[in-house]
């Protein structure tokens, strides 16, 4: 896809600005907080939130935050600029609203917003419900879309209401320092977003008011820019793979990916973000039993049926069968 647009958001965020080819148009339509997958290399995918608004923005944009030794976000800050192709996946993921009538509370944490301000721009836009958002960053310079957010609040008076958490001020997010935060929106619809102490506090806060976990809808960043952890323990364990319409047996070692198995025999399997996060990767389990170290897109049906993701799958019986067919 052709990047028409570069815009610095922060010191170390990015916003990539992108324009969809008219027969592309119908696969990349998505909904307000869904990402993209990014082909980084040919081994380095990444997933990032779209921070436009299929309601309100005409192209797509997706956000991007430095981490520190991140191959997928420094690379794409770097090296990405106006006029350059990136390789993606259309949109998916399911941290998005049913509706956009109705109230919701928002918590976000540094690049935690980006698919937050989708979802505000959506609602404001197309909905009639009101909107509390808590955001926390380092300091001011930190806070990406500020001037947007502002803008948004002074345009939609009484609708939108912004509730920012700065460390420097405040010090880091605290249960108790959210709880009181968000009691006044405690019976509304919650969509966090954010690094992992954030999403801790945000949690255990609107669990300590009540808040159903049916209500509470949640999208973990803490993943999204480093490659996976490598398992240990367990034992030997063989896949038998049905991938092309050939079975392949193949030896699978206790600490390995079921992914980096069928990749290092040679075999092509279908993946992306590596991480649990896209399901790309998705296969279905014939017989035996593993686990999966990460999961953010299979749900209950699935498991029901068989499928599990090869990028997060470690061997926990003698023998695995797997189909892709």
């Amino acid at each position: 896809m052709l990047v028409t647009e570069v815009v610095e958001e922060t010191p170390d965020a990015k916003s990539f600005v992108l324009e969809i080819p008219a027969e592309l148009s119908a696969a990349f339509a998505y909904r307000p907080g869904q990402f993209l997958t990014v082909r980084v290399s040919d081994t380095v995918a990444r997933c990032y939130s779209l921070s436009s608004s299929p309601h309100t923005d005409t192209r797509l944009k997706f956000t991007v935050k430095r981490v520190p030794d991140g191959r997928g976000s420094n690379w794409l800050c770097d090296n990405v600029r106006a006029g350059a192709q990136v390789d993606l996946l259309p949109p998916a993921g399911s941290f998005t609203p049913g509706r956009l009538d109705g109230d919701l509370l928002l918590l976000a944490g540094g690049s935690g917003i980006t698919p937050v301000i989708s979802i505000i721009k959506s609602v404001l836009s197309e909905g009639d419900g009101r909107l509390a958002l808590v955001y926390a960053n380092r300091d001011e310079e930190s806070v990406i879309f500020a001037a947007e957010l502002r803008e948004l609040a002074a345009r939609h008076p009484g609708r939108l209401v912004l509730h920012h958490w700065l460390d420097l001020r405040c010090g880091f997010p605290t249960v108790d320092g959210l709880r009181e935060l968000v009691r006044a929106y405690a019976q509304r619809e919650v969509f966090i977003c954010g690094p992992e102490p954030f999403m801790a506090a945000s949690g255990k806060a609107l669990a300590e008011l009540g808040v159903p976990d049916e209500r509470v809808h949640v999208e973990r960043f803490q993943l999204v820019d480093e490659d996976p952890p490598v398992a240990t323990g367990g034992a030997d364990a063989t896949a038998v793979v049905t991938l092309d319409g050939e079975t392949h047996r193949l030896a699978w070692p206790s600490g390995a990916k079921l992914l980096d198995v069928i990749m290092e025999a040679g075999l092509n399997p279908p993946y992306s973000c590596r991480q649990g996060i896209c399901g790309a990767c998705a296969c279905r389990k014939l017989t035996g039993e593993v686990h999966l170290m990460h999961n953010e897109v299979l749900e209950d049906e699935d498991f029901a049926d068989g499928y599990i993701l090869a990028c997060q799958a470690l061997p926990r019986s003698e023998t695995v069968e797997v189909t892709y067919e």
